[in-house]
């Protein structure tokens, strides 16, 4: 179906009517489990401190039970020949590939310089001291965005794809691409923007997180879809299957926040003008970097399936391993560790955003629908 050709569409439905009750609000219930998160941190601040410590080379085993349940129903609708077919086409790959490490680092820098480092400078007022050395905490904002910045999402974009009714077998080719990319360019290319600073990056921390959190469900979605499909056939598994799983990928989102809230909702608490003053750059990066992804992806004459991820990709952050690195740099208290905090603040909020956006605008692009994970309603015509 072309949606360029308004005589050819089936009546326009609103985007999302497919979707229960739970899902069609979810940006409400972010709201309600950032507060619970905030709430539960607060009141209880030994349960999340117990939590916390529950890693293996800091990577949180509380949150990867999360992501796994969250990644998992959506690895298990993947049709893989999809991720085969991303081969043969690769322009929103190599368009990824270009934001995220030609263009994104270096306006996060521009973005930071200018509102951290010249316009908020007068009201981020202070010092700290770092390895024993004095220096402004301005200075130490402007390199947590830096981190946060540099680092691509390799798990989360997979559930803005999902929402935004993309293609999830070219999506899980791009999160591949840009996290073995990753490896390899996120210390230098740090390293570089920092300028001054020896970056030391936690390795491990960045292997085990795209093991767990994108390659653990891979291969329990891959295995167990080719099961299912030939012990109990493709209609069990679309009406029975899925029908109890759809809302499991949401649930575990939701708990990653009340997670993720609860271990630093006191450093958002105690510091509500800053929070607000970080928040500034890193919301304009993202929302730029999403409108320049997306306007060159119809530039490309990229189907809708392809073009929303390919620009969500690029709009989202690795919170997790900007947050690693700069405590691992900085430390644990420090303004840069407070910086990528933010980013996980706004992270989710934001991309809800930009996804309803991308629905609203998919008459913008040539429609494949047939590659969606999850059918877009607009696209289904009527039986009958």
């Amino acid at each position: 179906m072309n949606a360029n050709n308004p005589e050819a569409k089936t009546p326009v439905v609103q985007a999302g009517s497919a979707l229960n009750f739970f899902e069609r609000y979810l940006t409400v219930w972010v709201f309600l489990c950032i507060g619970a998160g905030i709430a539960l941190g607060r009141l209880f601040p030994e349960v999340a401190v117990r939590l916390d410590a529950i890693s293996i080379y800091q990577v949180s085993i509380p949150i990867a039970i999360c992501l796994f349940f969250m990644m998992y129903p959506i690895m298990v609708k993947i049709d893989f020949t999809q991720a085969a077919n991303a081969v043969r086409a690769p322009k929103p790959v190599i368009l990824t590939l270009v934001v995220n490490w030609l263009v994104k680092p270096f306006t996060m820098v521009v973005f930071a310089q200018f509102f951290l480092g010249w316009l908020f400078r007068p009201l981020i007022a202070g010092t700290e001291l770092i390895r024993g050395s004095e220096i402004a905490i301005a200075n130490s904002y402007i390199a947590g965005t830096i981190l946060l910045g540099i680092a691509p999402c390799t798990a989360m974009v997979l559930m803005w794809g999902y929402l935004s009714y993309g293609n999830q077998g070219h999506t899980l080719v791009m999160v591949a691409v840009n996290s073995l990319a990753m490896l390899f360019l996120y210390a230098p290319l740090g390293r570089w923007l920092l300028a001054a600073n020896d970056l030391t990056v936690p390795w491990q921390t960045i292997v085990l997180s795209v093991l767990v959190y994108v390659g653990l469900p891979l291969v329990a979605g891959m295995y167990s879809r080719y099961w299912i499909l030939k012990h109990k056939g493709k209609a069990w598994f679309e009406r029975r299957f899925l029908r109890y799983l759809n809302p499991v990928a949401i649930a575990a989102l939701l708990t990653t926040l009340v997670l993720l809230f609860a271990f630093k909702g006191d450093l958002i608490v105690e510091n509500p003008l800053h929070i607000l003053l970080i928040a500034v750059p890193l919301f304009i990066q993202t929302n730029f970097i999403f409108l320049i992804s997306y306007v060159a992806a119809q530039k490309l004459k990229l189907p809708y399936e392809d073009a929303a991820p390919a620009a969500l990709i690029g709009a989202s952050n690795h919170f997790g391993s900007g947050d690693r690195t700069a405590v691992t740099l900085f430390g644990l208290n420090s303004g840069a560790a407070l910086a990528t905090v933010v980013g996980v603040l706004i992270e989710v909020p934001v991309m809800l955003m930009l996804v309803e956006i991308c629905k609203r605008t998919a008459f913008w692009f040539p429609r494949q629908p047939e590659k969606a994970s999850l059918a877009d309603p607009r696209c289904i015509r009527p039986l009958g």
